[in-house]
């Protein structure tokens, strides 16, 4: 993948982030809580963080200290 496809993949995991984000909370401020439903938002939440880790390092250059 080049650069800028590599940043709009970014920008929409990182969209998704905040969206599961605000689900959870939403999730969590009304009650009765689905708690199965809150941890695989969770976990999801968690997986696409990862994602947006390793394309933040694929775009970085290696820095020699």
């Amino acid at each position: 993948m080049d650069q800028k496809s590599l940043l709009a993949k970014l920008d929409r995991l990182k969209s998704e982030h905040r969206d599961l984000d605000d689900v959870i909370r939403r999730l969590l401020d009304t009650p009765p809580n689905d708690q199965v439903q809150i941890q695989r938002l969770k976990k999801r939440k968690l997986a696409i963080k990862d994602q947006i880790n390793r394309l933040e390092n694929d775009l970085l250059p290696d820095i020699i200290a």
